[in-house]
């Protein structure tokens, strides 16, 4: 441990890779160790990344007991992001999404403490942006729960929301706009909040890590610029200006495309940013 610690780059507290969700068939034949029990690929993934979004929570309530064991089997310099309930994102009139966003809330994401990172709200393709409406949604998101502090991150994924009025609404609350490469859904690398919130959805099976190396050390300095305070030249944005910070708190996570190169894409990309993966200890040399 204190090995990796001496060896982490200047920006790996501030810069966290990782993927979505653990229990994938296809990773226990590329990612995690031939007879690998799948009650330790939590354990084992947390080693090798830096951070995991939860997926599962985005279908169904999850149990506070749940929560606090994924806390217990990960680092302590671990982190999870949590996707929230699709009752809450999924519904004609968003500012009735009070009583879901509350049980979400409330299900026992708090037990997670430290290691809680920002929540995501992702929205459907066919949502369009209605100001009035959006930003009384955006006013029934709580800052803590618990007593943990919470930040809050916006997956909008229509056309529409690629206006100045929206970014607007999200900077007042603070909330983070997700960044995406896919072409399917808005790309805009607009700065909302403290912190940057990535979605990379266009890694290629033919691929070993997803993605190819040029691609791969394109992210690595988005990352840094991001992690700097900055935001990257190349990317879209529907803003003139962006505004600038001594640094930010950066999250990429391998989402979708080939899911099964996401685990190699996620450290491939963690090597370019000097991180090292803790030891892990198999069963058999288990004492």
């Amino acid at each position: 441990m204190a090995a990796r610690n001496a060896a982490k780059s200047k920006t790996a507290d501030v810069i966290r890779v990782g993927i979505g969700g653990w229990n994938f068939a296809p990773w226990r034949d590329n990612f995690y160790p031939a007879g690998l029990t799948q009650s330790r690929e939590l354990e084992y993934a947390s080693r090798h990344l830096s951070a995991i979004e939860i997926n599962s929570t985005y279908h169904g309530t999850q149990k506070r007991t749940s929560f606090a064991k994924w806390r217990d089997e990960t680092p302590d310099d671990f982190v999870f992001s949590v996707k929230a309930s699709r009752f809450a994102t999924n519904r004609r009139v968003l500012a009735e999404s009070g009583e879901s966003i509350e049980r979400f809330i409330d299900s026992g994401i708090a037990e997670l403490g430290p290691k809680l990172g920002p929540l995501v709200w992702q929205f459907a393709p066919t949502k369009q942006f209605e100001a009035e409406d959006f930003e009384a949604f955006l006013q029934l998101l709580p800052a803590s729960v618990e007593g943990v502090k919470l930040r809050h991150v916006l997956e909008v994924r229509h056309d529409s929301f690629m206006s100045p009025d929206y970014l607007k609404l999200a900077s007042k609350y603070k909330a983070a706009t997700v960044f995406t490469d896919s072409p399917k859904f808005p790309s805009m690398a607009d700065l909302t909040a403290d912190f940057v919130y990535a979605r990379l959805m266009e890694s290629s099976e033919k691929l070993k890590t997803g993605y190819g190396p040029k691609a791969l050390d394109a992210w690595a300095q988005h990352a840094r610029t991001w992690a700097q305070g900055k935001a990257p030249a190349d990317l879209p944005v529907i803003g003139d200006k962006q505004p600038a910070r001594k640094k930010r708190e950066v999250f990429v996570f391998f989402i979708n495309g080939a899911k099964e190169r996401a685990p190699a894409a996620a450290q491939a990309l963690l090597s370019r940013l000097d991180w090292e993966p803790q030891e892990w200890v198999p069963e058999k040399k288990r004492k």
